[in-house]
């Protein structure tokens, strides 16, 4: 009597499996599997392009600021006070954002609120203007001539407020950083159980004490990660304290660095920049593990077939409605409308009629020979940007995430690192190994620090679709003769090249607009469209100033929305 025996033969643990998992059982043995069929000679290209894009800036700041000696200069004055403008501007403005975002998202989320999906992508709108073109718009408003100033001074006989200073500093990057904040905490409480706000409903909580003892603590290490994700964000910021905190002589480390390196008034400034760097680097570092140790902390609740019950808020729904929808537009629609009003009056101070009107400045602003030269290299390099981080960051997300390798995690953690570090910390790095490398005073600079900070973005917006994708259809392609290199090309790689396209516009609009890189690299004859904007500002041409930050915000817009539409 013959007896048929059932085997399984196991996939080599180099074939395709999922991302932290072993080796796969499949049906048979794929015929054309090799340890040497091509994967592993890319995972080593791949591994050269990080270490010469991430890790070798980064060691370069880190040798030469150890090397230097510098650290008594950390003590001085000058740097004592930037460092401590920097943190607590950070601080405050990431614990002011926080707040901003939890309310926002138990408002728009959790409540019966009228017109809250409008109101949502209002709320979020301060997320696609560039930090320095909001700075130069609420200077319009709220600067010693803008309107609020000059009608409560001659009504009280005292302006309302001035946003020069440290407070203004706050203020804005607290506007930029909120629609952060309520993403990461919007998400967390999508998956808070509506069973357990119900629950504590039922035994007599009304619908605010069951939010505050239920809902509340279950978003803290949602809130606490928003928390550090915006304070590192912020430490580095370079537009907003230029623009509204140096009129008043509040620097912070940004535009310290930034004095060090275009004024030479230190000895060695690049070591004196170096020791700085190295000290916000681990400040990001130390911000990277307390994120960790929150994930791996957090625990995991049962989902709830219940939907949530939405927080009713009777007589109070009106006046909420309205004033949620005042401040939301105040903070949102406001600066848009004052940057066009700016950009179409002949000079500031001049009253807002009809009579006063012009298309003088957007039409010098955008014929000047700075700003079409502005725009020709930011658009060259943030489209050369794009290109190469859409095809390295589809490589390492496709690798990382398809293959099985003891130094996936490692590749993947070098390749997302540059999002946890300041835009600071990244130029002066280049800074540092560019004569070294002969890229001195070139655009080609900028480039390669573009593809440092933004590969990471393409990266992760490939690895989320991935990850959610079932391997069947490589391990099909391997047990019909494909090589591990082969299922990967024609699967895993064409099946994630949306995702990359999208990533990759996500980089070309985001490198067109950047500003602390690209004014801290700035060379002879490459001003970016950003640093045109800056000098601008700079050189007293406000209403130039506005004209073109109004142009490039509208592009952005524009661009940002085909990319989502492209993505979904």
């Amino acid at each position: 009597m013959n007896q048929t025996t059932n085997t399984t033969t196991r996939v080599p643990d180099e074939s395709v499996g999922a991302p932290g998992g072993g080796p796969r059982v499949g049906g048979a043995a794929p015929r054309g599997g090799s340890r040497g069929d091509g994967v592993d000679l890319v995972r080593l290209a791949l591994w050269l392009a990080c270490a010469g894009f991430i890790l070798a800036p980064l060691g370069a700041v880190v040798a030469l600021a150890l090397g230097g000696n510098h650290l008594p200069l950390l003590l001085s004055g000058d740097v004592v006070e930037a460092g401590r403008n920097s943190v607590v501007s950070s601080l405050l403005s990431a614990a002011f954002a926080v707040a901003a975002g939890t309310v926002l998202a138990l408002v728009l989320d959790r409540s019966d609120l009228r017109g809250r999906k409008a109101l949502r992508l209002f709320a979020l709108s301060p997320l696609l203007v560039p930090p320095f073109v909001g700075a130069i718009a609420w200077i319009t408003i709220s600067g010693p001539t803008g309107p609020a100033n000059v009608l409560w001074t001659q009504w009280f006989g005292a302006p309302l407020w001035n946003i020069y200073g440290g407070d203004g500093v706050v203020f804005l990057l607290t506007v930029h950083s909120y629609p952060i904040a309520y993403i990461i905490i919007s998400a967390a409480l999508r998956r808070v159980p509506a069973d357990l706000e119900q629950a504590a409903r039922i035994s007599g909580a009304g619908a605010l004490r069951a939010t505050g003892s239920i809902t509340l603590p279950l978003l803290r290490p949602a809130m606490l990660s928003a928390f550090t994700l915006i304070a590192v964000g912020n430490l580095a910021d370079f537009g907003i304290p230029s623009i509204i905190g140096l009129p008043e002589r509040y620097v912070t480390l940004s535009t310290l660095v930034y004095r060090y390196i275009q004024s030479g008034t230190v000895d060695k400034p690049l070591e004196v920049v170096a020791t700085i760097g190295v000290v916000l680097l681990l400040l990001a570092g130390l911000a990277m593990v307390v994120d960790i140790l929150i994930s791996r902390s957090r625990w995991e609740l049962d989902t709830s077939a219940a939907p949530p019950q939405l927080l009713r808020l009777g007589a109070a729904r009106l006046p909420v409605t309205a004033i949620s929808w005042l401040v939301v537009l105040a903070v949102t629609l406001l600066p848009l409308l004052a940057l066009l009003s700016q950009a179409l009056l002949p000079a500031p101070g001049v009253p807002l009629t009809f009579a006063n009107l012009t298309l003088d400045n957007l039409a010098s602003a955008l014929t000047a020979r700075g700003t079409v030269t502005g725009a020709t290299t930011s658009v060259s390099l943030a489209l050369l940007a794009g290109v190469i981080c859409t095809g390295l960051g589809l490589a390492i997300g496709t690798v990382v995430t398809r293959t099985n390798a003891r130094s996936n995690p490692a590749l993947r953690t070098v390749a997302m690192l540059p999002q946890a570090i300041p835009g600071l910390v990244i130029a002066v790095g280049w800074l540092i190994i560019a004569p070294s490398i002969g890229l001195f005073n070139t655009p080609w600079l900028i480039l390669c620090a573009y593809v440092m900070s933004f590969t990471a973005i393409v990266v992760q917006a490939v690895s989320a679709p991935l990850r959610a994708t079932p391997l069947v259809a490589e391990e099909a392609a391997r047990i019909a003769g494909a090589s591990r290199l082969r299922a990967l090309l024609d699967i895993s790689w064409r099946m994630a090249v949306p995702a990359a396209i999208a990533g990759g516009t996500l980089v070309v609009l985001t490198a067109a607009r950047e500003l602390t890189i690209s004014v801290l690299l700035l060379a002879p004859g490459a001003q970016t469209l950003g640093v045109n904007i800056f000098s601008l500002q700079q050189a007293g041409a406000y209403n130039a100033a506005s004209a073109l930050s109004l142009v490039i915000t509208l592009v952005g817009l524009a661009g940002l929305g085909l990319a989502a539409r492209q993505a979904r």
